[in-house]
């Protein structure tokens, strides 16, 4: 892998985001969005509390999920409009490529975790009883894994239509088993098992250990342990991601 490479696309990629602005407030207001959307729902007398218990989950959900979404579709019409094919040709690898997107989409990411924890903290009034920047920075690592994610179930799909449909194969079934609904100590035991080997339940639990009643915060599991965890996946996801990428869709 060449820094100078490296460099070279992620500019790209923040230069393209920057010029795309529907993509852009999708990245880094649609998240911040949803969460206060949830908010309000729950926010009559009898469900006061409800929030404080959900919103922990869904500030490691709501990115990881837009974050998916968005870097598989980008990817297709990257590979479709022959763009990938262009930058292949040159003295570019796929890690340069990849590590590239993760960098650009991982400062995106930076931004979209500071603008939803400022206004879950500030303004909706979730308790944290942790350390601030290390929420943001398990956020960060949530949407860098949502990313590492869809560039890797880019090289599966010809259309971006059918990127979109990896969303129930790849994210809704995290969504089911990560904690939101049901604690995962009372999950049946195939589906607790299944829920330790999806990555998304131990953002969920790192977020729950760092705020007051979240989903985790009775599991006594390290938040640093459960960031190692979830980083580990994102970067085995960028490498199966390199060894699958391909120069076009056939």
């Amino acid at each position: 892998m060449s820094p100078r490479i490296l460099l070279a696309v992620t500019v790209r990629v923040l230069t393209q985001l920057r010029r795309d602005h529907r993509t852009l407030a999708m990245l880094l207001v649609l998240p911040t969005a949803l969460i206060a959307l949830l908010w309000w729902v729950f926010s009559g007398e009898e469900t006061g509390s409800a929030f404080d218990r959900v919103g922990p989950a869904l500030l490691a959900i709501f990115p990881f999920t837009v974050m998916f979404l968005v870097t598989s579709v980008t990817t297709l019409r990257e590979r479709s409009s022959g763009t990938l094919e262009r930058l292949l040709s040159m003295p570019t690898g796929r890690l340069d490529l990849l590590g590239g997107y993760a960098v650009a989409f991982a400062l995106v990411a930076l931004v979209q975790s500071a603008v939803a924890v400022a206004v879950s903290v500030g303004l909706l009034g979730l308790e944290v009883d942790g350390s601030l920047v290390l929420l943001g920075l398990v956020a960060v690592v949530d949407g860098v894994l949502g990313c590492a994610l869809g560039l890797f179930v880019s090289a599966f799909a010809a259309t971006e239509f059918q990127a979109v449909q990896f969303m129930p194969l790849v994210v809704i079934p995290q969504l089911l088993v990560c904690g939101l609904f049901v604690p995962r100590d009372a999950l049946p035991s195939v589906l607790g098992a299944i829920s330790d080997l999806m990555p998304l339940s131990y953002a969920v639990d790192a977020m729950g250990a760092l705020t007051a009643g979240g989903p985790g915060s009775g599991s006594g599991g390290s938040v640093w342990a459960d960031l190692a965890v979830v980083a580990g996946f994102a970067v085995a996801a960028l490498a199966l991601g390199a060894v699958t990428l391909r120069r076009r869709t056939p």
